[in-house]
């Protein structure tokens, strides 16, 4: 005996009329937060190589001066006055919407503003993404190659830690050693504590700085108040809290040092150096350990032009356009930063 049913939809019967179950709510399954770039100052570029100086003062003498001694001999003031600079780099993200997409109703909805709104929050990740690579800067030259922006991963390269220091940064500016961990295992405190010390030996500030880390590094950070041992079989640990407490916080969100205070704050998983290298064919940080640590003070953005949208000629087939910025890093002092890689 035949029977009316809801599978068979490609004949005539009564599964031809059912409706569809399709909810107006439209999620965006990836993450989108850009700290580094929300964080950092804003500058004007006026031109596509943005440039600063930089300067320190000489060692403190303890010798005297004799009585009666005359000044004979003078000291050029600016003798380590150094200029350090780092090229823009153009970022476009384009979009097109059909005069017929444009014409029906859709869950979202799918529309030119909306395919415009989506563009520029892409925009924002690639600019995030390249501020966090390794990147070295690089010059149009009309051939294929395109100005590039100097990543802070290159800013910081000390040569051991991180290889690859580049070369135009005098030796007195550029990252020490101890500013950089390369973790073998588990980030443990003492190393978080032993670069936030070489820091302030650089900038001589206990100032707020920013801690921006991936999913592993950041679980590394929350044990850091937490004991583990094993008891036979059994592991245990021990969380810090107080008595009257009913809800047993496992997150660090602020880390009080003896040189200045953490905040840490989550990396963009999309945008970590270790996801962008898996995306790009090579072997990835399976632990997600990357981190930076970043003083405010001494990172900026330098605005060439300024993010905006661009709507393009309807040719017959739908509105389109593209967003697009030009703008570079600007890392005014490479030592008072620091970068932590598995």
């Amino acid at each position: 005996m035949s029977f009316s049913n809801t599978f068979d939809t490609t004949n005539t019967g009564s599964a031809v009329s059912n409706r569809e179950d399709l909810t107006d709510v439209l999620t965006i399954l990836a993450p989108e937060e850009t700290p580094v770039l929300s964080s950092a100052s804003k500058q004007k570029a006026s031109a596509t190589f943005a440039e600063w100086t930089v300067d320190k003062l000489n060692a403190p003498v303890t010798t005297g001066v004799s009585e009666g001694a005359d000044v004979t001999t003078f000291d050029d003031k600016f003798a380590d006055r150094a200029r350090l600079g780092n090229y823009v780099q153009k970022f476009r993200r384009d979009y097109m919407v059909s005069d017929l997409q444009e014409a029906v109703d859709s869950v979202g909805p799918a529309k030119v503003a909306q395919a415009e709104s989506k563009a520029i929050r892409e925009l924002k990740r690639d600019v995030e993404a390249t501020i966090l690579s390794s990147n070295d800067r690089s010059v149009e030259n009309g051939a294929g190659t395109n100005y590039g922006l100097r990543g802070l991963g290159k800013w910081l390269a000390d040569g051991t830690t991180i290889a690859g220091t580049p070369a135009d940064v005098p030796a007195a500016y550029a990252t020490p050693t101890d500013n950089n961990a390369a973790i073998g295992g588990t980030y443990a405190e003492t190393t978080l504590n032993d670069q936030l010390s070489s820091i302030f030996r650089q900038t001589g500030e206990s100032s707020n700085m920013m801690l921006v880390a991936d999913t592993g590094l950041r679980r590394d950070i929350s044990d850091f108040a937490r004991l583990s041992a094993n008891v036979g079989t059994n592991p245990l640990r021990v969380v810090n809290m107080d008595q009257g407490q009913t809800t047993i916080k496992l997150s660090v969100e602020m880390y009080e040092s003896d040189h200045g205070v953490i905040s840490v704050v989550n990396m963009n998983p999309d945008t970590a150096p270790a996801q962008i290298v898996a995306n790009g064919g090579g072997a990835a940080n399976a632990k997600k350990q990357d981190g930076y640590i970043i003083n405010p003070n001494y990172v900026g953005i330098h605005d060439l032009i300024p993010m905006g949208s661009t709507r393009l000629p309807n040719l017959g087939g739908g509105e389109r356009g593209f967003v697009d910025c030009a703008l570079t890093l600007g890392v005014y002092h490479p030592a008072a930063h620091g970068k932590i890689v598995a």
